[in-house]
């Protein structure tokens, strides 16, 4: 059985520093691209970063250029997004997801999804 499960969320102040964390498991994970996605309250999920799967290629939403990176482990079976210079729209539920394929910023084309982690920035 296929899970993702993200950690390393919780609440911090504008400008702060947080790096959320995907485990997976139940999958050969050096074989499968992650992305990372966000929903806020009342809004449609959106991409936030993908990373192929040896890490070569990675991708970001203009938004979050400059101040969020993802990154993988391939030994450890995790996917990381360290988040700097957090602002209060940043907040929203972030979640991991995987595909065999570059699904890049399709949310559609990804096959498995993790339970998702809060992230909530104050102002």
């Amino acid at each position: 059985q296929v899970q993702l499960v993200e950690s390393g969320g919780g609440l911090v102040q504008a400008g702060d520093s947080l790096r959320l964390s995907c485990a997976a498991s139940g999958l050969t994970f050096r074989l499968y691209s992650m992305g990372w996605f966000r929903q806020a309250p009342g809004k449609e999920r959106e991409f936030v970063a993908a990373i192929s799967r040896t890490g070569t290629r990675t991708d970001h939403v203009d938004s979050v250029k400059g101040r969020f990176t993802i990154s993988r482990d391939n030994a450890k079976n995790t996917v990381y997004l360290q988040m700097n210079s957090l602002s209060p729209e940043d907040t929203a539920v972030y979640y991991c997801a995987a595909d065999l394929n570059y699904p890049g910023a399709t949310r559609g084309w990804y096959h498995y999804w993790g339970q998702g982690t809060q992230v909530t920035v104050s102002s």
